[in-house]
Protein backbone atom coordinates (compact mmCIF):
# COMPACT_ATOMS: atom_id res chain seq x y z
CA UNK A 1 0.00 0.00 0.00
CA UNK A 2 3.00 2.31 -0.42
CA UNK A 3 3.39 2.39 -4.39
CA UNK A 4 6.15 4.30 -5.88
CA UNK A 5 5.06 7.98 -6.20
CA UNK A 6 5.64 7.60 -10.02
CA UNK A 7 3.08 4.43 -10.25
CA UNK A 8 0.27 6.48 -8.76
CA UNK A 9 -1.29 7.97 -11.72
CA UNK A 10 -0.87 4.53 -14.01
CA UNK A 11 -2.47 2.22 -11.34
CA UNK A 12 -5.30 4.17 -10.66
CA UNK A 13 -5.86 4.14 -14.75
CA UNK A 14 -5.45 0.32 -14.33
CA UNK A 15 -7.51 -0.10 -11.28
CA UNK A 16 -10.43 2.56 -12.99
CA UNK A 17 -10.80 0.04 -16.01
CA UNK A 18 -10.30 -3.40 -14.09
CA UNK A 19 -13.77 -1.85 -12.42
CA UNK A 20 -15.61 -1.93 -15.55
CA UNK A 21 -14.53 -5.84 -16.45
CA UNK A 22 -16.91 -8.40 -15.75
CA UNK A 23 -18.25 -9.87 -12.16
CA UNK A 24 -15.86 -7.29 -10.70
CA UNK A 25 -15.60 -7.08 -7.06
CA UNK A 26 -13.77 -5.13 -4.40
CA UNK A 27 -13.34 -5.43 -0.39
CA UNK A 28 -12.17 -2.88 1.54
CA UNK A 29 -10.91 -3.87 5.61
CA UNK A 30 -11.16 -1.67 8.00
CA UNK A 31 -10.08 -1.09 11.14
CA UNK A 32 -12.81 0.49 13.70
CA UNK A 33 -13.47 1.75 16.61
CA UNK A 34 -12.53 5.03 18.40
CA UNK A 35 -9.63 5.22 19.43
CA UNK A 36 -7.64 2.51 17.32
CA UNK A 37 -6.34 0.30 20.14
CA UNK A 38 -3.58 -2.63 18.89
CA UNK A 39 -4.70 -5.46 18.02
CA UNK A 40 -4.34 -8.49 20.31
CA UNK A 41 -6.79 -11.11 18.75
CA UNK A 42 -7.56 -10.87 15.06
CA UNK A 43 -10.89 -11.30 13.15
CA UNK A 44 -10.62 -14.73 11.78
CA UNK A 45 -9.73 -16.06 14.98
CA UNK A 46 -13.35 -14.59 16.85
CA UNK A 47 -17.30 -14.66 16.05
CA UNK A 48 -17.33 -12.50 13.07
CA UNK A 49 -18.02 -8.94 13.88
CA UNK A 50 -16.65 -9.01 17.61
CA UNK A 51 -13.05 -8.51 16.58
CA UNK A 52 -11.62 -4.90 15.25
CA UNK A 53 -10.93 -5.96 11.76
CA UNK A 54 -13.75 -6.86 9.14
CA UNK A 55 -14.59 -6.69 5.50
CA UNK A 56 -17.34 -4.41 5.05
CA UNK A 57 -21.16 -5.58 4.23
CA UNK A 58 -19.98 -9.00 6.25
CA UNK A 59 -20.33 -8.96 9.51
CA UNK A 60 -22.64 -7.13 12.28
CA UNK A 61 -22.23 -2.75 13.01
CA UNK A 62 -20.79 -2.31 9.21
CA UNK A 63 -22.65 0.30 6.76
CA UNK A 64 -24.78 3.30 7.92
CA UNK A 65 -25.21 3.84 11.66
CA UNK A 66 -21.85 2.08 13.10
CA UNK A 67 -20.41 3.29 15.82
CA UNK A 68 -16.84 5.27 15.86
CA UNK A 69 -14.06 5.98 13.01
CA UNK A 70 -13.24 3.50 10.67
CA UNK A 71 -9.83 3.47 9.41
CA UNK A 72 -9.15 1.29 5.59
CA UNK A 73 -6.39 -0.87 6.35
CA UNK A 74 -6.38 -3.30 3.10
CA UNK A 75 -8.10 -3.79 -0.16
CA UNK A 76 -8.70 -6.36 -2.57
CA UNK A 77 -10.68 -7.00 -5.49
CA UNK A 78 -10.82 -9.18 -8.49
CA UNK A 79 -13.05 -10.26 -11.88
CA UNK A 80 -13.88 -12.63 -14.12
CA UNK A 81 -10.67 -13.13 -16.53
CA UNK A 82 -11.09 -12.79 -19.92
CA UNK A 83 -9.79 -12.70 -23.42
CA UNK A 84 -9.24 -9.57 -24.61
CA UNK A 85 -7.64 -8.59 -21.24
CA UNK A 86 -3.97 -7.92 -20.70
CA UNK A 87 -3.27 -9.73 -17.94
CA UNK A 88 -5.40 -12.64 -18.78
CA UNK A 89 -3.76 -12.76 -22.65
CA UNK A 90 -0.10 -12.15 -21.18
CA UNK A 91 -0.05 -14.92 -19.09
CA UNK A 92 -2.66 -17.34 -20.95
CA UNK A 93 -0.12 -16.94 -23.72
CA UNK A 94 3.12 -17.89 -21.48
CA UNK A 95 1.42 -20.94 -19.45
CA UNK A 96 0.14 -22.57 -23.23
CA UNK A 97 3.71 -21.76 -24.20
CA UNK A 98 5.40 -23.66 -21.18
CA UNK A 99 2.42 -26.45 -20.59
CA UNK A 100 0.24 -26.68 -23.62
CA UNK A 101 -2.94 -25.28 -24.20
CA UNK A 102 -5.00 -27.53 -22.11
CA UNK A 103 -3.30 -26.69 -19.08
CA UNK A 104 -3.92 -23.03 -19.93
CA UNK A 105 -7.39 -23.36 -20.46
CA UNK A 106 -7.93 -25.49 -17.74
CA UNK A 107 -6.28 -22.93 -15.29
CA UNK A 108 -7.43 -19.44 -17.20
CA UNK A 109 -10.06 -20.64 -19.36
CA UNK A 110 -12.95 -19.77 -15.99
CA UNK A 111 -10.90 -17.44 -14.09
CA UNK A 112 -11.56 -15.11 -11.18
CA UNK A 113 -8.68 -12.70 -11.53
CA UNK A 114 -7.56 -11.42 -7.91
CA UNK A 115 -6.02 -8.59 -9.00
CA UNK A 116 -5.34 -6.46 -6.30
CA UNK A 117 -4.52 -7.35 -2.21
CA UNK A 118 -3.06 -4.77 -0.59
CA UNK A 119 -2.63 -4.78 3.59
CA UNK A 120 -0.94 -1.48 4.91
CA UNK A 121 1.98 -3.04 6.34
CA UNK A 122 1.24 -1.84 10.16
CA UNK A 123 -1.49 -4.21 10.08
CA UNK A 124 -0.22 -7.09 7.90
CA UNK A 125 0.04 -10.71 9.62
CA UNK A 126 -3.25 -10.33 11.42
CA UNK A 127 -5.20 -12.09 9.10
CA UNK A 128 -7.07 -9.46 7.40
CA UNK A 129 -5.30 -10.65 3.46
CA UNK A 130 -7.14 -14.16 4.22
CA UNK A 131 -10.03 -12.44 5.04
CA UNK A 132 -9.84 -10.46 1.82
CA UNK A 133 -9.27 -13.14 -0.64
CA UNK A 134 -11.52 -15.84 1.42
CA UNK A 135 -14.54 -13.42 1.05
CA UNK A 136 -13.80 -12.25 -2.54
CA UNK A 137 -13.61 -16.08 -3.09
CA UNK A 138 -17.20 -17.15 -1.96
CA UNK A 139 -19.59 -17.87 -3.89
CA UNK A 140 -17.57 -17.34 -7.16
CA UNK A 141 -18.93 -19.81 -10.06
CA UNK A 142 -15.36 -19.60 -11.76
CA UNK A 143 -13.33 -22.64 -11.71
CA UNK A 144 -10.14 -21.47 -10.33
CA UNK A 145 -8.54 -18.49 -8.86
CA UNK A 146 -5.01 -16.59 -10.31
CA UNK A 147 -2.67 -14.03 -9.08
CA UNK A 148 0.49 -12.89 -9.73
CA UNK A 149 2.67 -11.89 -7.00
CA UNK A 150 6.32 -10.95 -6.49
CA UNK A 151 9.03 -14.21 -6.72
CA UNK A 152 9.87 -13.97 -3.77
CA UNK A 153 10.05 -15.52 -0.24
CA UNK A 154 7.27 -12.42 1.20
CA UNK A 155 4.15 -13.06 3.45
CA UNK A 156 2.00 -12.65 0.85
CA UNK A 157 3.66 -15.56 -0.64
CA UNK A 158 3.29 -17.50 2.21
CA UNK A 159 -0.35 -16.36 2.48
CA UNK A 160 -0.71 -17.62 -1.04
CA UNK A 161 0.69 -21.08 -0.35
CA UNK A 162 -1.35 -21.34 2.82
CA UNK A 163 -4.46 -21.12 1.35
CA UNK A 164 -3.31 -23.49 -1.50
CA UNK A 165 -2.14 -21.46 -4.71
CA UNK A 166 0.25 -23.31 -5.95
CA UNK A 167 2.97 -21.47 -8.88
CA UNK A 168 1.57 -22.15 -12.52
CA UNK A 169 4.37 -19.84 -13.93
CA UNK A 170 7.54 -18.90 -11.72
CA UNK A 171 10.34 -16.00 -12.66
CA UNK A 172 7.96 -14.40 -15.10
CA UNK A 173 8.98 -11.27 -16.55
CA UNK A 174 5.85 -9.25 -17.81
CA UNK A 175 6.31 -7.14 -21.14
CA UNK A 176 8.06 -4.21 -20.34
CA UNK A 177 8.94 -5.11 -17.28
CA UNK A 178 11.87 -6.61 -15.35
CA UNK A 179 10.86 -7.54 -12.09
CA UNK A 180 10.49 -11.32 -11.79
CA UNK A 181 6.76 -12.95 -10.44
CA UNK A 182 5.26 -15.83 -9.77
CA UNK A 183 1.77 -16.94 -11.14
CA UNK A 184 -0.25 -18.89 -8.66
CA UNK A 185 -3.38 -20.32 -9.13
CA UNK A 186 -5.88 -22.71 -7.16
CA UNK A 187 -9.00 -24.56 -7.47
CA UNK A 188 -12.52 -22.96 -6.60
CA UNK A 189 -14.33 -22.86 -4.02
CA UNK A 190 -11.86 -22.44 -1.70
CA UNK A 191 -13.17 -24.71 0.69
Amino acid sequence: MRPPADQITGRRSIMRNHGMYPRFQCYFAELRGEPAVPVTVPWPDTAPGTGPYTVPGTAPGTGPGRRGAAKVVGFAYGFHGAPGQWWHDVVYRALEDRSGPRVADAWLGDAFELAEIHVHPDHQGKGIGRAMITTLCAGRAERSAVLSTHDRPTAARHLYRSMGFTDLLSRFVFPGGHEEYAIAGRPLPLS
